[in-house]
């Protein structure tokens, strides 16, 4: 591909050189803990990137934990996570992610709102799309996932959630696949829906398990009844091990898909590749309605805040799932990477990784905490 722009791909270049500096201290990142007391903790996180599609990017960002707020089941505490970043190629993406634990942990509160304004490419529909298809767009996206979750003990989870997504499409390419107007969400598209979800979780630590087991279970349903423009039914399924090999390192294996039923917009239907998913292509570079990916990670944790991993993957999207599977369709990616916890006693990662597709598809990849 000519282009690569990871759309969730965050370097955080200056807080990383200062844990470096800083690891060897009993405390570190005294300069991000901006404020601290007995319900709080807030830590401050600077952020900038550079890449071919965006040049410069910067912003910053940071994770208020409510210290008073946790699950006293498996020690996890309530947090809001938040990030601004914009970039020189007139990019804007502003996230806020609250969890909440209440009740001793007993219910939890999941959000996300996401905000986005930022060209995107776009090859068509189908798993065979050439990269002579590739178009740009732009459109500016408010997206929100509001989660209620009931803890069934032990592990169990079951709640209901709703979705909003309003993409506005602001321009396409003259004569392009967008612009033909066959592509359903080509101009705007609202997506409103209902959700149940059902997880088991097991895990020893969420940004970067040890052990354990995650098997979630999500149905959408979203509804012109509800002030979509689309009618049309959505299936999650997530299923994550984590297995010691040593006292050191880890296999951490995904399977992952999505199924897609009725009329959804091009928004709304599964995409493969990006910084979880499929490390190595580019988020979208496959679009259809069903999509399944295989992946196995190995992690050697050679110092309490270090890590160093390698990854492999299968995986393909479909317009049914009987055209899952074969040899010819599949997209393989391999990749490896390092990550680094940020805090001694607060489960936050960065992590860095490079992944390699087919054909020439490949990503370099800064974020927050494990792909999976």
């Amino acid at each position: 591909m000519k282009k690569q722009i990871s759309i969730y791909i965050i370097a955080l270049v200056l807080l990383f050189s200062n844990g470096v500096q800083s690891q060897s201290k009993e405390t570190v990142f005294k300069t991000d803990t901006i404020a601290s007391t007995k319900n709080i903790q807030f830590i401050g996180v600077p952020i900038a990137f550079y890449t071919p599609e965006t040049e410069f990017g910067f912003g910053g960002g940071g994770q208020l934990f409510l210290l008073n707020k946790s699950n006293i089941y498996n020690d996890r505490q309530s947090n809001i996570l938040f990030s601004g970043i914009y970039t020189l190629n007139e990019q804007f993406l502003f996230e806020v992610k609250p969890e909440i634990y209440l009740g001793k942990g007993d219910y939890f509160i999941d959000i996300d709102y996401t905000w986005e304004i930022y060209p995107n490419l776009f090859w068509g529909i189908g798993n065979s799309t050439p990269d002579r298809n590739e178009e740009v767009y732009n459109m500016t996206s408010h997206k929100l996932k509001m989660g209620y979750l009931r803890r069934l003990p032990p592990n169990l989870n079951f709640g209901f959630e709703y979705v909003f997504e309003n993409h506005e499409v602001t321009e396409v390419e003259e004569g392009g696949i967008l612009d033909s107007g066959s592509v359903l969400g080509s101009d705007r598209a609202i997506i409103s829906g209902l959700g149940v979800t059902f997880n088991l979780d097991t895990r020893d630590d969420v940004g970067s398990p040890l052990s354990g087991r995650y098997y979630k279970l999500n149905a959408q349903f979203s509804s012109e009844l509800l002030g979509a423009t689309h009618g049309y039914n959505k299936f999650f399924l997530d299923l994550r091990t984590y297995e010691p090999l040593t006292k050191k390192s880890i296999l951490a294996m995904q399977v992952y898909s999505e199924n897609t039923f009725g009329d959804a917009p091009f928004q709304g239907l599964a995409k493969f590749g990006g910084s979880y998913s499929a490390r190595g292509y580019f988020y979208g570079r496959f679009t259809d309605n069903h999509m399944y990916i295989i992946q196995t990670e190995y992690r050697w944790r050679f110092k309490p805040r270090w890590t160093m991993a390698a990854f492999g993957l299968l995986g393909e999207v479909a317009s049914t799932p009987e055209n899952f599977f074969s040899i010819s369709n599949m997209k393989p990616s391999a990749g490896a990477g390092i990550r680094f916890k940020l805090l001694k006693n607060k489960s936050t990662w960065l992590r860095l990784d490079t992944g390699f597709g087919e054909n020439g598809n490949s990503g370099f990849y800064f974020g927050i905490n494990e792909a999976f």
